[in-house]
C-alpha cells in the first residue's frame, strides 16, 4: 500500500489511509493602525502597528485541525493526530551551532522537523500508522526554502504524500514540486518585505520616542506613558538606598514582604530587579535591544542601548513621564553594573560580624565563627559567642580566642556609624567636580577594544595577540568603570541628604546592616583576652576598607 500513496493522494482517494494534520500559528505580520496614546489610532501621523498573523484565511489552531480533519474524512480517510506548533515562524531565523561547531541561521521548527521524521518512520508519536500529512495552505507548511525540500525529500523518497486542504500546495507531481518552490520563495519574499517594513516602522517609532511592547513596563500604567504612583515610588526609594549603601537583595526582600509583584505577578529576585534599573527609560530616554555577534568568540551579546537622533546625534527622549533623573539613574547603573563583590549582601549571615572578625593570636588569622553559649552557662536565650575554630576543624584556627558575640555586634555597629558619619561629613565638604577626570581615558580603552575586535575578525591580528590584548584592556576596562561608579556614588550623595544612619541603624533589614559593615571595614582583630575586667573595645582593632 505505501507504494501506491502518493499516487492515490494524486487522485484525492485516501480510503483506508491514516493523515495527521500540522496546525501552526505564526509569528509573521500584518499592517493595522499604530496606537500612539492609549487605545485611540493616531491618524494624523501615519503610524501603523503591527499584530501577529494566525493565518488570514484560517484563525485559529482549532479550526485549522477542524478543516484538515473534514478534508480527510470526506475522502475516506482517518484523521488521526495534530502536530501543533503555537507562536512559530516558519521564515524568522535563529543563531544556531551545527554539530560540527559551525556558527549559522536556520528557521527553527522542532515540531515540524519531528512530524516528517515520524512520516518517514510511519508513526505517530504515540504508534499509530501515519501514512500522510495535511496542511491547512501552504505557508502554514513552511516559508523557507530548506524546509521545503525536507518536505519533498519525505514525498519522494519515502513515499508518504504531503498536502494542503486548498489544493495549491502539490508535491505529488514534478511540476507541482516545481510550483511549490515557486511558491515558497515568493511567500519567502513576502515575508522579508513585512520584515523590513516592521523594522522600518519601529525604527520610526524609536526616532519619534514612541513605546513599544506588549507588556507594560514596571512603574508605569498600561498606557506606558503615564507613572504607576506605588511603583514609581518604590523604584525611587530603591534608587536612593542604593546609592546610599544598601543592597540588592535587601530592596527584593523589602519589595516581596510588601506584597510587591512584577508586571508578571512574580515575586522579585535581584536580577530582575537589576534589569529594571538598568533600562534608561527610567529616566525618560528611548532605547533598544540590540543583538551583536562577536567573531573572535563566536558568542551572540545582547545589549540595551540608548537611541540617538539620526540628524542630531542627540540621544532621544521619549514620550512618557521618567521616574528618575538622569544623574542619578547614571549612578544607579554604575553601582549596579560593577560586579558583585564584598558588601552586595550576598555572603549575608545570620550574624552580623561573621566574616569579618579575625582572630588576633600571633599566626592564626582564621575567621571567628558564631556559636550559642551552652545552657551550663546561664546565659540569656540566644546568647552567643564569636569563637576561633580548634585546629582540627574545617576552619583551621588555633582555638584560643573567644569574644561575646551581642557585645560585640553592638561596638562594630558604633565602629560602622561613625566611620560613615565621618565619610557622609568629608563628602558634604567637598566641592564634587562636574566631570570625571578619567572619562575620555575609559573611551579611548572602549574604542582599542572595538578596533582590535574589528581586526581580528578581518583576520589583521593573530589570535594569540588578540586574546592577550583583550585580558589587559579589560581588565582596565574593569577598573576605571569601578572608579566611575565611585565617583558617581559620590555625586548622588552631594546631591542628596546624607542617610542618618544612627537613628535608623536599628530598622535596617539585617541584610542591609551586614552591607555597612562589609563596605565599611575589611576586618576587626581579635586579641586574645588578657584578666577578666579588660574592656571588649580594647580588644579590638579595625581595619577600614578603604574607598574605591
Amino acid at each position: 500500500m505505501a507504494d501506491d500513496l502518493v499516487q492515490r493522494a494524486h487522485l484525492g482517494d485516501l480510503s483506508g489511509q491514516n493523515w495527521a494534520g500540522l496546525t501552526r500559528l505564526s509569528f509573521e505580520t500584518e499592517e493595522k493602525p499604530l496606537t500612539t496614546g492609549g487605545s485611540v489610532p493616531d491618524t494624523a501621523s501615519g503610524h501603523r502597528q503591527f499584530h501577529p498573523l494566525t493565518g488570514r484565511d484560517i484563525k485559529s489552531r482549532d479550526e485549522q485541525e477542524k478543516d484538515n480533519r473534514r478534508y480527510v474524512e470526506s475522502r475516506g480517510g482517518i484523521y488521526v493526530h495534530t502536530y501543533e506548533e503555537p507562536d512559530t515562524s516558519a521564515w524568522k531565523r535563529k543563531r544556531v551551532r551545527l554539530p560540527d561547531g559551525r556558527v549559522t541561521y536556520r528557521v527553527v521548527r522542532p515540531v515540524f522537523e519531528g512530524a516528517l521524521n515520524d512520516l518517514k518512520a510511519g508513526r505517530t508519536p504515540d504508534g499509530v500508522r501515519m501514512d500522510g500529512l495535511i496542511v491547512s495552505d501552504v505557508d502554514r507548511l513552511t516559508r523557507d526554502n530548506r524546509h521545503l525540500e525536507d518536505a519533498i525529500e519525505v514525498v519522494e523518497n519515502f513515499r508518504h504524500p504531503i498536502i494542503d486542504i486548498t489544493g495549491t500546495l502539490d508535491l505529488l507531481t514534478d511540476n507541482g514540486r516545481t510550483v511549490a518552490r515557486i511558491l515558497v520563495a515568493t511567500s519567502n519574499k513576502q515575508s522579508a518585505d513585512t520584515a523590513r517594513r516592521v523594522t522600518r516602522k519601529h525604527r520610526a517609532m524609536e526616532q519619534a520616542g514612541i513605546p513599544t511592547g506588549s507588556r507594560r513596563p514596571f512603574g508605569w500604567q498600561d498606557d506606558k506613558r503615564t507613572l504607576n504612583p506605588p511603583e514609581a515610588k518604590a523604584i525611587r526609594a530603591a534608587a536612593k538606598r542604593l546609592l546610599a549603601g544598601a543592597s540588592l537583595r535587601s530592596i527584593v526582600a523589602d519589595w516581596n514582604s510588601q506584597g510587591l509583584t512584577s508586571t508578571l505577578g512574580n515575586q522579585w529576585k535581584p536580577q530582575t530587579l537589576k534589569q529594571v534599573l538598568r533600562n534608561p527609560r527610567l529616566c525618560g530616554y528611548r532605547s533598544r535591544h540590540v543583538s551583536e555577534f562577536d567573531p573572535a568568540t563566536r558568542a551572540e551579546n545582547r545589549r540595551m542601548e540608548i537611541v540617538t537622533d539620526d540628524a542630531s546625534g542627540e540621544l532621544v527622549k521619549g514620550t512618557w513621564t521618567p521616574i528618575l533623573s538622569v544623574d542619578d539613574w547614571r549612578a544607579v547603573v554604575e553601582l549596579i553594573g560593577t560586579a558583585q563583590g564584598r558588601g552586595d549582601g550576598v555572603n549575608a549571615r545570620k550574624y552580623l560580624c561573621s566574616g569579618t572578625l579575625r582572630c588576633g593570636k600571633a599566626g592564626c588569622n582564621a575567621y571567628l565563627r558564631a556559636s550559642k553559649a551552652p545552657a551550663s552557662r546561664g546565659k540569656p536565650e540566644g546568647f552567643f559567642y564569636y569563637t576561633c575554630p580548634g585546629k582540627n576543624s574545617s576552619g583551621g584556627g588555633c582555638g584560643g580566642v573567644r569574644i561575646p558575640g551581642p557585645d560585640t555586634d553592638a561596638l562594630i555597629a558604633k565602629m560602622v556609624i561613625a566611620k560613615y558619619e565621618e565619610e557622609a561629613a568629608n563628602r558634604e565638604a567637598q566641592q564634587a567636580p562636574g566631570k570625571w577626570d578619567k572619562e575620555d581615558e575609559l573611551a579611548r580603552v572602549r574604542e582599542d577594544i572595538a578596533e582590535w575586535t574589528q581586526a581580528r575578525a578581518d583576520r589583521q591580528v593573530t589570535k594569540e595577540r588578540f586574546f592577550e590584548f583583550l585580558g589587559k584592556a579589560e581588565a582596565t576596562e574593569r577598573r576605571l568603570n569601578r572608579e566611575r561608579a565611585a565617583f558617581q556614588r559620590k555625586q548622588a550623595a552631594l546631591r542628596g541628604k546624607p542617610v542618618d544612619l544612627r537613628s535608623t541603624w536599628k530598622e535596617l533589614e539585617f541584610i542591609d546592616q551586614r552591607t555597612y559593615v562589609e563596605r565599611a571595614l575589611t576586618a576587626v582583630i581579635v586579641a586574645p583576652a588578657v584578666g577578666r575586667n579588660q574592656p571588649l573595645r580594647n580588644r579590638l582593632t579595625p581595619i577600614p576598607r578603604e574607598e574605591d
